[in-house]
């Protein structure tokens, strides 16, 4: 199992610390960093940022939201990213959620899973620099009865295939990803749930397609937190907040992906206790409504050596690259816990 490193969004108030954090983590062999966007910074910037003050570790889009870019334009992104990085860009795409898609961009947030598929399509086949036209629900090039015609993408990427990761949630969607990409980007997962919640219905999908799990790419994020194992509920505390923001606050009240995963997860009566609170503008009493075991079971938590046993679950559970976001009030704190991250998987038997 590989470790990867997860910056979150620029302009959050640590961003001289990012760059520290990103070169740390390749100086200690972290096999990817990450970067996010939602209304504010993009992450295409970032990357490029962080990849011309790096040497090894890849850079990866976690994600690219698919409406806020035509398809060509990722395809392009894509190839100039790995082409100036080396080779050493991952995309990650994802359809974010109905109030950015419609409130931001101005897109319908409709048939996300066809819309995917199309969008996957289109980047992949324009990456091939074969001259690209498709004819689909929601786009079709060249449009017709016009001037356009089939244009091929100029730029070489430094290698013919790029990782294509999808950002999945909900059982159809992680079955599409399974079918469509070569790897899932996953959020808020707890290992003793993972086949139930994810693996399943990514193996479904890989067999639709003729294929296995091996080689995919199973790609969770989970904030860690280092300390004393007697300070675990204290930790866990540090991530209330966010924890009652998804479940609670992320997306509307029929359509937060987030809630839904932590009901399948058997917490039905508290996540919908957390949204009530948190869209009423109570988030203080939705963060207190959020279980210790739910914080506990989808983040990092205690020593070195618990975090090294979670690791070890996680890695049977069928997660191959775990992406860390290391908590901490200063840089030091955040580099302490990157190491700490190291040292763990090395000692549960990873590395």
């Amino acid at each position: 199992m590989q470790l990867g490193i997860n910056l979150g969004y620029w302009g959050a108030g640590m961003d001289a610390d990012n760059l520290a954090v990103a070169q740390e983590a390749d100086r200690l062999g972290y096999a990817v960093c990450w970067a996010a966007e939602a209304y504010g910074s993009d992450a295409a910037t970032v990357l490029s940022w962080v990849a011309a003050q790096t040497e090894r570790i890849d850079v990866g889009s976690a994600i690219f939201q698919i409406p806020a870019r035509q398809p060509a334009m990722t395809a392009m992104t894509a190839a100039t990213l790995d082409s100036l990085s080396g080779g050493r860009f991952r995309l990650g795409l994802g359809v974010s959620g109905p109030q950015v898609s419609e409130g931001w961009y101005g897109v319908k947030f409709d048939k996300p899973l066809a819309r995917t598929r199309e969008y996957v399509e289109i980047v992949r086949k324009a990456m091939t620099r074969e001259r690209l036209s498709y004819e689909g629900e929601h786009w079709t090039l060249p449009l017709p009865g016009g001037p356009g015609k089939p244009i091929k993408l100029t730029v070489h990427p430094e290698r013919e295939h790029i990782p294509l990761y999808v950002a999945a949630i909900g059982p159809k969607n992680l079955e599409q990803t399974g079918e469509i990409a070569d790897g899932a980007l996953l959020i808020f997962p707890s290992a003793e749930h993972l086949e139930a919640t994810a693996i399943t219905y990514l193996r479904a999908g890989r067999e639709k397609a003729g294929l296995t799990m091996e080689g995919f790419d199973v790609c969770p994020t989970l904030p860690l937190a280092v300390g004393a194992d007697k300070d675990v509920t204290a930790l866990a505390d540090m991530f209330r907040p966010y924890t009652a923001l998804y479940v609670g606050g992320m997306g509307s009240r029929k359509q937060n992906f987030y809630n839904q995963l932590a009901q399948r997860m058997g917490y039905e009566k508290e996540a919908t206790e957390i949204q009530d609170k948190y869209l009423s503008g109570d988030k203080e009493g939705a963060a207190a409504a959020v279980p210790h075991t739910l914080i506990d079971q989808t983040t990092l938590l205690g020593s070195v050596d618990r975090i090294a046993d979670r690791m070890q679950a996680y890695a049977a559970a069928g997660v191959t690259t775990l992406t860390l976001a290391p908590a901490g009030f200063t840089l030091e704190d955040r580099i302490a816990s990157l190491r700490a991250g190291s040292d763990a998987l090395e000692r549960a038997g990873l590395a």
